[in-house]
């Protein structure tokens, strides 16, 4: 009777597939409304301001609502419908779907709205709102999270996730001493066998004394030393969990350091004296279009060459023109970065190519 009722109760629980479903879509859907609402609750508020008239602030509350529910019921839902009821993108391997959809239809007006405060500010001659801390804790957070969402959603939630591909992850018992095999050739030799009767050691693959023997050695040696520094032996003991990766964190934490770059050019721009200048339109715009690499995956080969034209090439010469224009509005270690990334990508990927630097015999 118990076994029936436990049965019963536990049909009655929705799987935990159904739970992390509806955790991922509740979570990216609060994500795509909050931003909008909020910045056109401010952008409505300056315009009441501005035109001192509660009339035009709802208006532009109830333009928020009727975009964000006309976007729901015509883009997002048929998407979502596609993305996990019929799998329509399901052949899609080196671009993300809903990731490019969230990028157009909430991070594009989010930055077109503030960009237009700061020109109705500018013309009416009201410094009211810089809309400081906005785009950066709010509108770039949100974007984050969806990335992470689309990056975690094949992984776990609950229980240890298998690091597959990872280094230093190694399930069971772990390799530490290898012996020198020898090969088929030299063991007939030496049993009598219908081996090599001329007298000279056996050349050949598998060989010891061969060139792919020697070679085949070497690799073994690296890798049994490479097994033996990271063997379960080092991971023993009190502090062995600082050994432990998993790569759902790894996914958080990679998806932050992704950003660091264009939430430095976003927060420049809630300066006041650079909000309120033309120099807040090239860097929206600029900030915009590195924000369009998170929809290329992160194993594409197009990241690289993305990262580089899209944001270090343009953020090096824009925060050069605002040093120069404001002051040290910018950190120099992020025009470093710039210079360093840009001149790392250009060498090693194009002049390495050339014959003068792709001899042998340069170090």
């Amino acid at each position: 009777m118990c076994t029936d009722s436990l049965k019963i109760h536990t049909a009655k629980m929705p799987s935990g597939n159904i739970i992390k479903l509806i955790l991922y879509e509740v979570l990216q859907f609060a994500c795509l409304c909050i931003p909008v609402f909020v910045v056109m609750e401010r952008f409505g508020s300056l315009i009441r301001l501005v035109k001192s008239s509660n009339t035009a602030y709802w208006l532009v509350v109830a333009a928020s609502v009727a975009y964000v529910a006309s976007v729901t019921l015509f883009v997002w839902v048929p998407l979502k419908y596609l993305t996990l009821k019929t799998q329509r993108f399901s052949e899609v391997t080196n671009w993300k779907p809903v990731t490019l959809v969230y990028v157009v239809l909430s991070t594009l007006p989010c930055f077109a709205i503030i960009i237009s405060s700061s020109k109705v500010q500018v013309d009416a001659g009201i410094y009211y709102d810089s809309f400081t801390e906005l785009p950066v804790s709010l509108v770039l957070f949100c974007l984050i999270c969806v990335d992470i969402v689309e990056r975690i959603r094949p992984l776990r939630l609950t229980g240890q996730e298998n690091a597959l591909g990872s280094e230093f992850e190694m399930r069971g018992p772990v390799l530490t001493h290898l012996q020198q095999v020898t090969s088929v050739s030299a063991q007939l030799q030496a049993n009598g066998g219908d081996g090599d009767t001329s007298g000279r050691s056996p050349v050949g693959n598998g060989s010891p004394s061969g060139r792919w023997g020697n070679a085949d050695m070497s690799s073994i040696s690296r890798s049994s030393s490479a097994a033996y520094l990271y063997s379960s032996h080092y991971r023993s003991g009190p502090f062995r969990f600082i050994w432990i990766q998993d790569p759902r964190h790894n996914v958080c934490v990679a998806s932050f350091m992704f950003w660091f770059d264009t939430v430095e050019m976003v927060r420049v721009a809630g300066i006041y004296s650079v909000y309120y200048s033309a120099w807040v339109f090239p860097i929206y715009i600029l900030a915009y279009l590195s924000i369009l690499r998170v929809v290329i995956t992160p194993n594409s080969p197009l990241l690289a060459s993305l990262s580089v034209l899209s944001q270090d090439l343009p953020f090096l010469v824009v925060r050069i023109c605002l040093v120069v224009i404001f002051g040290y509005v910018t950190p120099v270690l992020y025009i470093l970065k710039n210079i360093l990334v840009t001149v790392s990508f250009v060498y090693f990927v194009l002049m390495t190519k050339l014959k003068w630097l792709n001899r042998g015999s340069m170090f």
